[in-house]
């Protein structure tokens, strides 16, 4: 306990470098009215269905005040909720289920410990550094404790003049947070230290998590695009990515190949599980990974629609996008596994409705249906491929095939969103905010610039990852030893059975 003490002091040490990285906040660029209209917008989507400038108000007249639509509030709080159901149960179940038996509880504890620890730091620091202005990597700390977010504090959406209820905001977005960090653990199940666990997220989600959100998603809002030159300096304060118009809808590179890269560097610091490869380690109940990955379909319909911060035609789309390749990758899986091993299984069923899932998140907004059932079809083939040629040929311990399903799926996704979002594929390309119309669409730059964004989160979640997992494996260590590990992690490490039979 000392030791794990003793990581969280280093981790708050760590912590409190970030200003340096970050400049100090802006005034926003939107109008005094609304608090954060330019300090709390997610992506590079595009608002298809933005309004149309109004007609211009006599002068004499002052133009009203931005208020928040009740509606759109009330569409992101249930969204919200649909996102922490992704992770208890959803994946918390999925994930035990596919572990032997003495481990089914470890498993449970982790998830919703970490998603509990994330949650906190949220709070605390992790929403001012992701989404206040800084620096092209890092936001400022002006919003830490959640100073001056009020009731009447304002985020913006995807629409000029439309925000939306900046409390909420921070809830959806911290939710996201969470499930990346919880989506880690799945990698080194089985074997992980609890006190290691909880140490490397500190870390990993400071220093990985929120610089990635930030180059991603973080920009001044649509208000702020008025003209040209506008344009260009709102451009310039917002993340690195984001400048560069890399378009991530849901967090195909936030959260899934974030994630996934980290996930697999601690499955090659930690090592492999004792019998790998000479035991059978097979999933003690299909039953709860089912329910899991019902789970988490159902409640990624919030993760994805809610993404378009508005109850509008995009969030509809996004809905729609996200039913179809769910339901493709799960039978495209499920057919190819059938074709080669004779029989089809409810694991693999359950894995290829992940699979679609993660490599719809990136595009689900961008993207018409038929790009969607193409992407899901893709993805329930490559993902099996994922998690047992490539898997091989990384030759690591992924429990849980982390990597082979959110790395290889949310790179497919990434990269297909280049593809699929030209609006001769029926797309909805990006968005002029100084046209007020679709822009001009290069398919072969967006791609581009999408794998730029995809190799810029493989190697900073990487390198992070291994940095954190190397500095808690030395203060309080990372693995538990070889007979709690046989014995199983459930009575070990927490002295409790998920099971008294």
């Amino acid at each position: 306990m000392k030791k794990f003490l003793l990581a969280l002091s280093l981790s708050g040490a760590l912590l409190s470098t970030a200003p340096l990285y970050a400049e100090e906040a802006a005034a926003p660029a939107s109008a005094p009215a609304v608090t954060a209209m330019a300090d709390a917008a997610p992506t590079a989507a595009p608002a298809p269905e933005a309004a149309a400038p109004a007609e211009a108000a006599p002068a004499e007249a002052a133009a009203p005040a931005p208020t928040a639509n009740k509606a759109d509030d009330g569409f992101l709080m249930i969204c919200s909720a649909f996102v922490i159901l992704m992770s208890i149960p959803g994946l918390a179940l999925f994930y035990g289920g596919l572990v032997r038996k003495k481990n089914m509880l470890s498993v449970l504890m982790q998830v919703f410990t970490v998603f509990s620890l994330i949650t906190v730091l949220w709070m605390i620091y992790g929403y001012s550094v992701a989404f206040t202005e800084g620096n092209a990597f890092f936001g400022s700390l002006s919003k830490v404790f959640l100073s001056g977010v009020t009731l009447d504090s304002l985020a913006a959406t995807w629409s000029k003049a439309t925000p939306i209820h900046e409390m909420i905001y921070i809830v959806f977005q911290g939710a996201f947070a969470a499930i990346t960090c919880c989506l880690i653990v799945g990698a080194f199940a089985e074997r992980a230290k609890f006190a290691g666990i909880l140490a490397f997220m500190v870390l990993w989600f400071t220093f990985s998590y929120l610089p990635i959100a930030h180059m991603v998603w973080y920009w001044a809002g649509p208000d702020a695009y008025t003209d040209a030159a506008a344009a260009e300096a709102a451009t310039a304060t917002a993340g690195w990515l984001f400048q560069k118009g890399a378009l991530d809808f849901a967090g195909g590179t936030v959260v899934h190949i974030n994630s996934a890269v980290a996930g697999l560097v601690g499955a090659y610091v930690i090592g492999k599980r004792i019998g790998y490869g000479k035991e059978a380690m097979l999933p003690h109940n299909m039953v709860m990974t089912m329910i899991g990955s019902a789970l988490l379909w159902f409640g990624w319909f919030g993760f994805n629609a809610g993404s378009a911060l508005e109850a509008n035609g995009i969030a509809g789309l996004a809905f729609l996008n996200t039913w179809v390749a769910t339901a493709a990758a799960a039978f495209s899986w499920m057919a190819t596994e059938w074709l080669f091993k004779s029989k089809p299984s409810m694991l693999g069923a359950a894995s290829g409705a992940v699979a679609g899932l993660v490599a719809i998140t990136p595009a689900c907004g961008f993207v018409g249906p038929t790009g969607a059932l193409v992407i899901g079809l893709l993805a329930g083939i490559i993902c099996l491929w994922g998690v047992h040629g490539l898997k091989k040929l990384l030759g690591a311990d992924d429990a849980l095939d982390v990597f082979g399903v959110h790395g290889v799926g949310g790179i497919l996704g990434a990269l297909l969103t280049g593809v699929f979002a030209d609006p001769a594929l029926g797309g909805t390309s990006w968005w002029d905010y100084v046209a007020n119309a679709a822009g001009t669409y290069d398919m072969l730059g967006q791609v581009k610039v999408q794998a730029i964004a995809v190799v810029t989160t493989i190697v900073w979640s990487g390198v992070v990852a291994f940095i954190a997992y190397k500095v808690v494996d030395i203060t309080i260590g990372l693995r538990v030893g070889e007979e709690e590990e046989r014995i199983g992690l459930d009575v070990t490490s927490h002295g409790e059975r998920a099971y008294n039979d």
